[in-house]
C-alpha cells in the first residue's frame, strides 16, 4: 500500500472519529461572575525538624474566570476547617467576591452530588452566605465544567510545585510564603495568548466587578444535630452542654466555632456556652435547671464549711471530717444538710458539745447525731456523778468480804 493510500484511509478514520464526537460548548467567562476552586493531586512535603518525619500538605487553587487570576495555598488536609479557611483567605486575596462559587464535588462542600439537586454542605453553605456568594457545583465526572480551574491546576502544578521541588519546608508557613512568591510571577507573567498578564485582567476587568467583601472574615462553625438528653444537655466532641430542661428530647442544632458552641431549637437559640476544650466535660448554666436541680448546685464543700463555722469552731470540724471521710465531698452534703437541720431545734453550746463528741467517737452520720441530742449523754460535757439505784437483790460492796 502507497502512502497516499495510507493517508487517505488515515483521513477517513479521522473524520469518522470527528463525526462521533459530542459537541462542545464555548464558556465565556463574565467579569467577577465565578470562582473555580478545587484542590491540585500532588501534594507539598512538608518535614518536621524534629523528628525528620514527612508530612504532605493539601496544595488548593481558586482562579477568577474572566482574568484567569490565581490563589493558591497549602493547608493539611481538605477537610472542612481547612477547605472553608481557604475560601476566606482567597476572597482576602482578591479584595473582593464573585457571583459564583464552582467547586469540585469535593465531600467537605458537596455533601451529595447531583446534576439537578446537589446538596451543599451546611457549613459551606453558611460561608457563602456569609459573603454572599452562590454555590454551582460542577457536574459529576464533566471536568470540562470546571476547565478553567482544571487549567489552573496543571499550571500551578508546572510552576508553582515545579519552582519549589528542591526546597525544603519545615512548615505550613515557609510554604506558603515560597508559594506567595511564585503566584507573584505567575500572575505577572504575561500570556502569549492575549499578549496581558493575569493581573493586568483582573485590575482593569475584574475587580471592580467583584461584591464588596463583608465587615468581618467568617469564622469557621460546624453544625450539628443533636436530640437533648434526660439531663438536658446535648453532647459535642466529647463534652456536654446544657439547654433549657424544657427541651428534653427534642432536636436541636448545635453550632460550633473555635471560641463558643452555640444550640438553636427551630432556628432559635436557646444556649450559648464557651467551648470546652479540658477540664469538666459539663458545662452547665444554672438557669437552665429545674429548681430543684438549681438548689443543689449551689452546694459546694466550701459553703457548708461556712455553715458549719457559723455556729463555731467544733461543727465546722465535724462538717469538714464529714466531708474528708468520704471518696468524693459530694457524697457528704446531704449528710451536712441533714446535721445542720437537726441543730436549728437547739442552742449553740449544745451543737458545738454534740460536734465534739461526734468528732470523737466517730460518729459521723445523721443517726449517731440525732441520737446525742435526743439522749444529751456527752460524757466529756457531763459534770452531775450517776445515780445508784436501790433494789433488793442488788448487792452492795460488802457483800463480796
Amino acid at each position: 500500500m502507497c502512502y497516499a493510500e495510507h493517508t487517505s484511509r488515515f483521513c477517513e478514520l479521522f473524520r469518522g472519529f470527528e463525526q462521533r464526537l459530542s459537541p462542545t460548548m464555548r464558556q465565556e467567562h463574565a467579569a467577577g461572575d465565578k470562582v473555580f476552586v478545587d484542590y491540585s493531586g500532588k501534594k507539598v512535603p512538608i518535614v518536621d525538624r524534629k523528628t525528620g518525619e514527612i508530612r504532605e500538605a493539601e496544595l488548593f487553587l481558586g482562579v477568577l474566570g474572566a482574568s484567569s487570576f490565581t490563589f493558591a495555598e497549602v493547608t493539611w488536609s481538605q477537610t472542612l476547617p481547612d477547605w472553608i479557611g481557604s475560601h476566606v483567605r482567597m476572597f482576602a486575596f482578591f479584595g473582593g467576591v464573585p457571583r459564583l462559587i464552582v467547586p469540585d464535588n469535593l465531600k467537605s462542600g458537596v455533601s451529595r452530588a447531583s446534576f439537578y439537586d446537589p446538596e451543599i454542605n451546611r457549613s459551606y453553605g453558611m460561608m457563602a452566605s456569609h459573603y454572599g456568594v452562590g454555590v454551582l457545583p460542577a457536574r459529576p465526572r464533566r471536568p470540562k465544567d470546571k476547565a478553567k480551574v482544571e487549567n489552573g491546576v496543571r499550571f500551578a502544578q508546572s510552576c508553582i510545585l515545579g519552582r519549589l521541588r528542591k526546597q525544603t519546608f519545615f512548615s505550613l508557613t515557609e510554604a506558603n510564603t515560597a508559594i506567595a512568591g511564585v503566584l507573584e510571577r505567575i500572575n505577572n507573567h504575561v500570556m502569549r495568548r492575549l499578549g496581558v498578564s493575569r493581573r493586568h485582567l483582573f485590575e482593569t476587568v475584574e475587580r471592580a466587578a467583584l461584591a464588596s467583601l463583608p465587615a468581618e472574615d467568617y469564622e469557621f462553625a460546624e453544625w450539628r444535630f443533636a436530640r437533648v438528653s434526660t439531663d438536658y444537655h446535648v453532647e459535642f466532641q466529647s463534652f456536654f452542654y446544657s439547654v433549657p430542661h424544657g427541651l428534653i428530647r427534642q432536636q436541636v442544632d448545635i453550632r460550633a466555632t473555635v471560641r463558643m458552641v452555640e444550640i438553636f431549637h427551630r432556628g432559635k437559640r436557646v444556649a450559648v456556652h464557651q467551648r470546652r476544650y479540658g477540664g469538666p466535660r459539663y458545662g452547665t448554666d444554672p438557669a437552665h435547671m429545674p429548681s430543684s436541680h438549681r438548689r443543689y448546685a449551689e452546694w459546694t464543700p466550701e459553703r457548708f464549711r461556712r455553715w458549719g463555722a457559723s455556729i463555731g469552731p467544733q461543727t465546722e470540724g465535724l462538717i469538714t471530717a464529714i466531708l474528708a471521710s468520704r471518696p468524693h465531698p459530694e457524697q457528704g452534703f446531704r449528710t451536712c444538710l441533714g446535721i445542720l437541720r437537726l441543730y436549728r431545734d437547739i442552742t449553740g453550746d449544745r451543737a458545738e458539745a454534740v460536734s465534739a463528741r461526734a468528732v470523737e467517737i466517730g460518729g459521723l452520720t445523721c443517726k449517731t447525731i440525732a441520737s446525742l441530742i435526743a439522749t444529751h449523754k456527752d460524757a466529756r460535757h457531763s459534770t452531775e456523778p450517776a445515780a445508784v439505784m436501790e433494789h433488793t437483790n442488788l448487792r452492795g460492796p460488802g457483800y463480796f468480804h
